[in-house]
């Protein structure tokens, strides 16, 4: 599993941190925890994405700010991918590295973790809107209509129209900057990230109270209209209204009670994904992060805190990369 000739290195690029694989067969864009995201999680998650990346993976850190509208941060990290693409490819060709797995956008794989989950899920959810504005406009008024005020509504609309039409055009601009480094056309196959696989370890979609202490006061930023945007309650009508969902892997874990209830509704809802797509492991909510000393990894925050790197990858790293290349096999 693991090639010790390969080492793990990010440099900053645009927003975000990309370790650059020298023959990649894809790429996988992690969007990592709340807290962990914010801070180092080339660290926190160290064990794991090193793990991917002697797969043969180029590795793009996301990054995301402590934020309540998700929808604006969701925006953010969508723009990110594409200032990333030409990038890829630029770096590449310079190291003489190969860039074809970056020519095609279905080589492009998501990973979060926790609140990270929520955003892929977002983006996901995303790409089923309509390319026409009026169509737009219907969809998330059927999506916000029993939840959300009508000032509310408008905002979401405007936001999301303002959105696509950058999307739209840094499409275009990504395609001209890769055929003027390497003389190729780039297929992207959506303005979002229709046909790219996705794995959430231990998925969080909460509310403001699972970040603010105690319930009262959340209950009162909510009262102001402060409180997370959107709500679970959205976040859920719009994965099921997106009939979308169909190359996703869930990994949830047996003494997780953060993503607990994400993780039954997960499973109770969707049709898919297939049973076989979905794990559940021994471990907490922060199981996916660890470091290696050694032969060992520090579970930082879990359970057993020092463990063999056979028994750790047995027990988590082995069930992703497996659960990766079959849902990379549904796509084709």
């Amino acid at each position: 599993m693991v090639n010790a000739n390969l080492k793990l290195r990010f440099k900053p690029v645009s927003h975000s941190w990309v370790a650059l694989h020298p023959q990649p067969k894809g790429v996988i864009q992690f969007i990592a925890g709340a807290f962990f995201g914010t801070f180092g999680p080339m660290l926190f998650y160290r064990y794991l994405l090193q793990c991917l990346f002697e797969q043969g993976y180029t590795i793009i850190l996301l990054p995301f700010n402590f934020s309540f509208n998700h929808y604006v941060e969701a925006g953010f990290l969508m723009r990110e991918q594409y200032e990333i693409l030409p990038e890829l490819v630029r770096m590449a060709s310079v190291k003489g590295y190969d860039y074809e797995a970056y020519l095609n956008d279905k080589n492009f794989s998501w990973i979060g973790h926790s609140l990270g989950c929520k955003y892929i899920s977002l983006l996901e959810g995303f790409t089923a809107l309509p390319p026409e504005a009026q169509d737009r406009e219907k969809f998330i008024r059927n999506l916000l209509s029993y939840t959300s005020d009508e000032s509310h509504i408008e905002s979401v609309i405007a936001d999301i129209n303002i959105l696509f039409d950058e999307l739209q055009q840094k499409i275009i601009e990504d395609q001209k900057l890769i055929y003027t480094y390497v003389g190729r056309k780039i297929k992207i196959n959506s303005v979002f990230i229709k046909g790219q696989v996705s794995i959430l370890l231990a998925p969080d979609i909460s509310d403001t109270a699972s970040a603010i202490r105690p319930r009262s006061l959340a209950d009162i930023i909510d009262n102001l209209g402060w409180g997370v945007k959107p709500t679970p309650e959205e976040t859920k009508n719009l994965i099921k209204d997106s009939e979308l969902f169909n190359i996703m892997g869930l990994v949830c874990f047996k003494s997780d009670k953060i993503a607990k209830l994400t993780c039954e509704w997960f499973t109770k809802t969707l049709k898919k994904p297939p049973k076989k797509f979905i794990n559940t492991l021994e471990g907490g909510h922060l199981k996916p992060l660890g470091i290696q000393l050694g032969k060992y990894i520090i579970n930082l925050f879990d359970k057993p805190l020092i463990e063999l790197v056979q028994e750790r990858n047995k027990g988590f790293e082995h069930h992703v990369i497996q659960l990766l290349e079959e849902l990379k096999e549904e796509s084709i």
